[in-house]
């Protein structure tokens, strides 16, 4: 809300603009797509586990950004650098393991380089232009066989907001995720709403199904594992990648960014992706839909459909919104990376985004299964290193937290 904000504070943006910067990168396509992803191949179930692993997703994401901030480096032009790659390379040469600190840290800003263009490029442009060929007409679209054609037109309006760095993505992600967030909510209840009377059996399905479900290998475990790897790739909870997006506010107090960061999960998994799932359940037979093909946004569309015949076009649009969002927020998670590598040149941020619209416009001539297994590889890759710096860092983070608490208390 701005009560915290101090303008001589370091920092580029406000927690706001961190806020929805960071939303908009979590809030994406996935939340569509992904949601189906996991329900047509281990059925209603994996939904509750999503919501569950968003929920522990909080507690992560307050860690990994209260300890982005407080790691971050001032670059020489002004702008600031954060993120797990910082934290792990300064944090552990403070506990005397500088070495290992500086491998994790390069580690991991090879890994976010390379996954922000599978989460972030390829997955977000592939799912828009698969929602936007059968918005007008599927196979006889006027676009159904020109991918690079609609990925081009996208990378450009990308290039235009990338290019101005984090204080201009922050700009129109401040106001354009609030507005599609809402877009997409009040949509989603809607079509909830019209099916009402099918609300108590799809809720008892998602519960049923996450601990007896039918015809997933794996069982009740390979559906808590399908719900938990689909909701990691939504909210990025553990992943680490958000705090890149978080350590850019103007701050003095890194506390109060981590618990700004508890929103998303929130918002994200909590809030959009049970929407999402709901629509789901209550808009077709709940046992039927673990068929075992990875279906994405088109099987959303379908539910949307069942209600209101002329959604799949206004799908079209929310989904276009959410891809854009997400595109211009992975851009600057993968900068960050090659910053850390490469260091904070003008030709390192030019190379870096022409290469990553260049890859959005690859991802709408990609398969989905293909973008996927590629994009899950990346997300445990960055996860590994996270979550073994969060280990590490709990009982400093706990002091910090412990501190932060008495000097409110001190200042009430």
């Amino acid at each position: 809300m701005g009560k915290e904000d101090q303008p001589g504070d370091l920092g580029e943006v406000s927690h706001f603009q961190a806020l929805t910067t960071a939303v908009s990168g979590t809030v994406g396509v996935g939340n569509i797509a992904h949601v189906a992803v996991a329900v047509s191949v281990g059925g209603a179930g994996a939904a509750f586990w999503i919501v569950v692993a968003g929920f522990l997703g909080m507690a992560s994401k307050f860690a990994e950004c209260t300890l982005g901030v407080k790691y971050r480096n001032e670059n020489p032009d002004g702008s600031v650098s954060g993120g797990p790659m910082f934290f792990l390379d300064k944090g552990l040469a403070e506990r005397g393991w500088p070495r290992t600190g500086r491998v994790l840290g390069i580690y991991y800003a090879i890994c976010i380089a390379i996954g922000s263009i599978g989460v972030g490029a390829m997955f977000q442009s592939n799912q828009a232009y698969e929602q936007f060929v059968v918005a007008t007409g599927g196979k006889e679209s006027f676009l159904a066989d020109s991918g690079w054609v609609f990925g081009s037109v996208l990378a450009i309006l990308v290039a235009v907001v990338i290019m101005g760095g984090i204080q201009s993505i922050a700009r129109v992600t401040s106001k354009l995720v609030p507005f599609m967030a809402l877009l997409y909510i009040a949509s989603g209840l809607f079509v909830i709403g019209a099916n009402a009377e099918r609300i108590p059996a799809g809720l008892m399905a998602i519960v049923q199904g996450a601990f007896a479900p039918e015809g997933l290998k794996g069982g009740a475990l390979g559906v808590l594992i399908l719900g938990f790897r689909r909701a990691a790739f939504s909210n990025e909870a553990g992943i680490g990648s958000s705090s890149i997006a978080h350590s850019a506010v103007r701050t003095s107090e890194p506390i109060t960014q981590g618990f700004v960061a508890m929103l998303e999960p929130f918002i994200d998994t909590i809030i959009v992706c049970s929407i999402t799932a709901l629509v789901i359940v209550t808009s077709f037979d709940p046992g039927s839909l673990a068929t075992g093909e990875v279906n994405g946004v088109q099987l959303t569309s379908a539910a949307f459909a069942q209600v209101v015949s002329w959604f799949p076009p206004v799908l079209s649009v929310v989904v276009l919104l959410f891809a854009y969002s997400t595109l211009i927020s992975w851009s600057y998670y993968g900068l960050a990376g090659c910053i850390y590598l490469f260091g904070p040149s003008r030709s390192v941020r030019v190379t870096f985004n022409t290469f990553y619209c260049l890859c959005g416009v690859i991802g709408c001539t990609t398969s989905l299964a293909a973008i996927l297994d590629f994009s899950d590889a990346m997300i445990f890759a960055m996860a590994f290193a996270n979550l073994l710096g969060l280990f590490v860092f709990a009982p400093s983070l706990r002091a910090e937290l412990d501190r932060y608490w008495k000097a409110l208390a001190e200042r009430s």
